[in-house]
């Protein structure tokens, strides 16, 4: 077997940069943002430095700016905008009041529709809006059954997934794709062109997803239990033979190693201005905030009296317990849109806004647990989930104004008077994408604009839907799937390819590209995945002479198989945080699902389209 050579220096350059970029996309200490526009700098400055001409090929360096204006591009932005539109107005809401009172009645049969309906949604909407409907849904449903929530909240995600995958505009990924294949003059896909073998071997997935995964998936609890730390308001009485009678307030917070927060004090009915330097005296009240347990070691250490903070009567003892009745406690989930992304409670002044206090922070792969000062300095990311508690009023606030997503006991989904024009609108953009009247960047650009002007979004909401991350992996992949194709490096690799499979027949090597997409796509960006794979699929198909639409999709369907890791999707990382999964669940019922897709496409794709 003798492999070729590269054909020259700058696909050389190309193609260790995209290696170099796909290792760099992996790691999750560097943000995707900072990873892409270093490899978009490298490539732009490395080909104004040195430039590329050869057999009447002229690149310039200014050339790979175009994927900001490219067309799948526009239409993943604007179809953002538009699936905010839905979440914000609430208007997947009547979907989720129906699923909830199925469970009711049937939970097995209401697990098979709601997978369904998740599916079939996510094939038209991204699955983000989606998944952020149902997830409330099914926790829901879970504390009201005493049912593991866990067993159900994996299989959605992954449902979603399943269903973008019917349509042109399901993903961002089969946008891109449609895209390249667009670009390189070849004859693009229409809305429902792989609607046959998405649907048949999705089924397969669902029936997986519904039957078997469940049992596959450790019972846990979720982290809202009755005996989550609550934080209770209190006065501290300081008594004659306290020992910081006469010494500074400084003393008193010494004596609790800086743990004690004092939010006032009292002096008879004056309140003070408190100073580290605040002199004490007997009688004096500290008003201090905190669980029961270190409330009452606080009482122990000063040598105080505890009373509630609405009555100075009755001392806090085992008789008179600390009450609550109402506060309540809920998990707000930090999703890609939240004002909260990227941003500090501090810096965003969260109890301020709210009058909520945050008891805990829980992250991707780590087990919910207490915080304690840093947690307001502490930098949010998409999927982080913030244990908070507050009076019930202010939490029901805060679910209708849905800036976060909030995970608790009740279906009290966010429903407006504008639902019925964000879905009118949403079904409109659909509708003249799926029967030709209009490219779909045209008519999600259009949606996106009706969605603000009709109020069912304001600019900052729509702002903060379009997501620098995805922005940026898109415009650097178009750049570095360009510069392959011009260079030559993508017909290199295609014969490389070729080469390794030998005499293999096309089934093979369409297998073969499958799995070489799911591999990466878990690995890395789903979206570099596809816009890199595209056109060495392409090549490939030329060179073995067979119509390239096998190939094509075998890139589009492999990049969507973001199942076994949960960094592959971000979906992943909303459903890992909620339903408290760590790493080895998702490979241990993505990697079967991976590998029943994988078989199911590589018998459907020759079949169909050879």
């Amino acid at each position: 077997m003798n492999l070729p050579l590269p054909p020259n220096p700058h696909a050389v350059f190309v193609l260790v940069l995209t290696a170099f970029a796909l290792i760099l996309f992996s790691r999750e200490k560097v943000p995707l943002e900072s990873s892409s526009l270093l490899v978009l700098v490298a490539l732009i400055v490395g080909f104004e430095i040195f430039p590329f001409a050869e057999n009447d090929t002229v690149i310039h360096a200014v050339e790979f700016f175009s994927g900001f204006g490219n067309e799948a591009l526009v239409a993943v932005c604007a179809l953002m905008v538009a699936g905010q539109g839905i979440l914000r107005t609430g208007g997947l809401e009547p979907v989720g009041r129906f699923l909830a009172k199925l469970w009711k009645s049937s939970p097995s049969i209401s697990l098979l529709l709601t997978l369904l309906v998740g599916a079939f949604i996510s094939a038209f909407i991204n699955n983000v809006p989606v998944v952020v409907l149902l997830l409330p849904v099914l926790i829901s449903v879970s504390l009201k059954t005493k049912s593991p929530a866990s067993s159900v909240l994996m299989p959605m995600g992954f449902s979603t997934l399943l269903g973008g995958t019917c349509t042109t505009i399901g993903t961002s990924t089969n946008l891109l794709v449609v895209s390249v294949v667009a670009e390189m003059g070849l004859e693009t896909f229409d809305m429902f062109d792989f609607l046959l073998p998405a649907v048949l071997s999705g089924s397969v997935g669902i029936t997986y997803l519904w039957l078997i995964a469940p049992r596959m998936i450790t019972k846990r609890d979720i982290a809202i239990t009755d005996g989550t730390p609550r934080i209770f308001a209190a006065h501290l009485a300081v008594l004659k033979d306290s020992p910081i009678v006469g010494a500074p307030l400084s003393k008193a917070l010494e004596l609790t190693d800086g743990k004690m927060k004092v939010t006032a004090l009292e002096r008879g009915e004056d309140k003070l201005f408190i100073h580290q330097d605040f002199i004490l005296q007997a009688g004096d009240h500290l008003v201090i905030r905190d669980t029961p347990v270190n409330l009452k070691e606080y009482e122990k250490l000063l040598k105080g009296t505890l009373y509630p903070a609405d009555s100075e009567d009755i001392p806090i003892d085992d008789d008179h317990p600390l009450m609550a009745d109402d506060q309540q406690l809920a998990e707000i989930v930090v999703t890609e849109g939240s004002p909260l992304n990227g941003t500090t409670l501090s810096n965003y002044r969260f109890s301020d806004r709210y009058g909520l206090i945050t008891l805990a922070l829980h992250r991707t792969g780590k087990k919910l647990k207490r915080i304690h000062k840093e947690i307001s300095d502490i930098r949010l990311m998409n999927g982080d989930i913030l244990l908070v508690q507050g009076p019930r009023e202010q939490i029901s606030e805060l679910k209708q104004r849905s800036e976060v997503l909030i995970l608790d006991a009740t279906v009290d989904l966010p429903f407006s008077k504008k639902a019925p024009v964000a879905m009118f609108i949403m079904k409109g953009v659909i509708l003249t994408a799926a029967f030709g009247l209009l490219p779909i960047a045209v008519s999600a650009t259009l949606g996106a604009l009706l969605m603000i002007l009709t109020g069912c979004l304001s600019w900052r909401d729509a702002t903060r839907a379009m997501s620098a991350q995805v922005i940026l992996i898109v415009v650097t992949s178009l750049a570095l799937g360009a510069a392959m194709l011009k260079t030559g490096g993508a017909d290199y690799l295609g014969s490389v390819f070729v080469a390794l499979a030998g005499n293999a027949s096309p089934a093979f090597v369409i297998s073969g590209l499958i799995l070489m997409m799911a591999i990466f796509t878990n690995i890395i960006s789903n979206n570099a995945a596809a816009v890199i794979g595209t056109p060495i699929a392409i090549s490939i198909a030329g060179q073995m002479g067979q119509p390239p639409e096998a190939f094509i999709l075998a890139v589009l369907f492999g990049a969507n198989m973001s199942y076994a890791t949960p960094m592959a999707y971000k979906t992943n990382l909303l459903v890992m945080n909620a339903g408290e999964y760590t790493f080895s669940d998702f490979l241990k019922v993505g990697i079967p699902l991976v590998f029943i897709m994988w078989g199911m496409l590589s018998f459907l794709l020759p079949l169909l389209y050879l």
